[in-house]
């Protein structure tokens, strides 16, 4: 694998036309703004434990904490006594209505977040949370609540009994990263990984009103990855996101991390390499690479493997402490952009410690596809002073907007081939711990941003929960 360093992909961002990286932006189209509107608390006494430099409540891997349906927003959370919650509000409403759903959190381990999809076919809304590598609680709402909120009471009778399967579908013992997708049909599919860390596969599950169905596992960790250092025979595929387009094409950026640590220049990196890409036009049944290739089918005995050919879209050895499960985002052609983070090559080129140096040195950058199909990367300028994940939307201008740690907030205009991205917003007075979650949903419905942040505490002492909403341009 040739090394790239970054001050050489920039400058190569930096050349590439306007009108070749954005495709569909006009000269007239605003470009990217924040207006802040207002705050709410969910929780002024939310779990507050720092976990694999993270918090339960606030992971950004945590797909959907956060998500807005037909006038209601919705959010998920585990209390101070540990029950996991679910709250509502009226869009533009300053207080949240909240149901214990009857689990409480096992573990101070913030994998075991807790993750929202809704059935459009059926109109329930399902939970996932409370697992890392272990089993699940699930739980779903009676038929209809989220199409009739406003006539419907917010109570607990409303959701069913927590359960250890999906409706009696078991799953997989070893079980973590839910992730609820809506299909173009209305059914949901959840996104989830079998086994562990460095040796895991992705899979999908699909509910279509009536049952779920396990649709099978779609990646390999079997392989033999070779660095300059050493080599692996084991790894798992982290994904920065799994979505549908409105054209009905379900995205996939990715990243491998290695069982192996001789792959890496010193073991206190991360065995993190290369961004890779798949998609999928038959409701996640077959993948392909960026150039149509089948590269896996799902429930299949061929599976995406770091051995395919065309997966990977941006080069990078294990020495730069890439972050795995960042973010993504489709436009309003369809087209795939993606934020991913790393110590570039000019900062060194071993990392030893991914906290320090990522913090030190770290830096952000939007990946993204071209009209032409070709793929472009931008730097943004912007230290990351953090070891953590930044979140990536765009607006209905396909203006791009990166949220990183203690809720900052960067944009880029789509008619500049996103070369200008700039600070819009700082964070102060928010005192964000770290990692935010974002509201997908909402973006496309109203035009706002809206996201999800916990404050800084320390030790064990509960702190305020708090969604802050800001209006993008109309």
């Amino acid at each position: 694998m040739h090394r790239r360093t970054l001050l050489a992909a920039a400058l190569a961002g930096a050349v590439v036309t306007p009108a070749l990286a954005s495709g569909t932006a006009r000269a007239a189209d605003p470009g990217p703004s924040v207006t802040r509107t207002g705050t709410t608390t969910l929780d002024n006494q939310a779990i507050f434990f720092v976990s694999y430099d993270g918090l339960v409540n606030n992971n950004a891997f945590q797909k959907n904490g956060l998500l807005t349906y037909k006038g209601y927003q919705y959010a998920v959370w585990y209390t101070a006594d540990r029950n996991a919650v679910v709250g509502r509000r009226a869009l533009g409403a300053s207080t949240w209505s909240t149901v214990k759903v009857g689990h409480t959190l096992r573990y101070n381990d913030s994998h075991n977040v807790i993750s929202m999809g809704v059935s459009k076919v059926d109109g329930r809304l399902h939970l996932n949370m409370d697992s890392h590598s272990d089993g699940f609680t699930y739980v779903k709402s009676v038929a209809g609540l989220m199409d009739n909120p406003g006539g419907l009471s917010w109570t607990a009778s409303r959701f069913g009994a927590p359960r250890s399967t999906l409706d009696g579908l078991a799953l997989t013992s070893q079980f973590t990263y839910p992730q609820f997708i809506s299909t173009p049909e209305g059914r949901l599919q959840l996104s989830y990984r079998v086994a562990v860390s460095g040796n895991g596969r992705n899979a999908l599950a699909e509910y279509d009103g009536t049952k779920w169905t396990n649709l099978g596992e779609w990646s390999s960790s079997t392989g033999t990855y070779r660095s300059e250092h050493g080599s692996s025979t084991a790894r798992n595929m982290y994904l920065h996101g799994i979505d549908y387009d409105r054209g009905g094409r379900l995205h996939s950026f990715f990243t491998w991390r290695e069982q192996n640590s001789a792959v890496m220049c010193n073991r206190g990196g991360i065995a993190n390499h290369d961004t890779g890409y798949v998609y999928s036009d038959d409701r996640g049944r077959t993948w392909r690479n960026n150039a149509g290739t089948v590269v896996g089918v799902t429930g299949g005995s061929d599976k995406v493997s770091v051995n395919d050919a065309g997966l990977v879209v941006d080069p990078l050895n294990p020495d730069h402490s890439l972050m795995n499960q960042e973010s993504q985002f489709t436009d309003s052609a369809g087209r795939p952009h993606a934020i991913i983070s790393y110590v570039p090559g000019r900062f060194g080129q071993c990392t030893t410690n991914y906290v320090t140096d990522r913090t030190r040195n770290g830096r952000a950058f939007h990946v993204r596809r071209n009209a032409s199909g070709t793929w472009q990367k931008t730097e943004i300028p912007v230290p990351l002073n953090s070891s953590q994940r930044t979140k990536l939307i765009l607006d209905k201008y396909d203006n791009a907007y990166a949220i990183f740690p203690f809720g900052r907030i960067a944009g880029a205009s789509a008619a500049s081939g996103y070369t200008d991205w700039r600070i819009l917003f700082d964070g102060s007075g928010l005192n964000a711990f770290g990692e935010v979650v974002i509201d997908e949903m909402r973006v496309a419905q109203d035009g706002v941003l809206s996201f999800m942040y916990q404050e800084k505490s320390s030790g064990t002492t509960p702190s305020a929960l708090r969604v802050i909403d800001f209006r993008l341009p109309a």
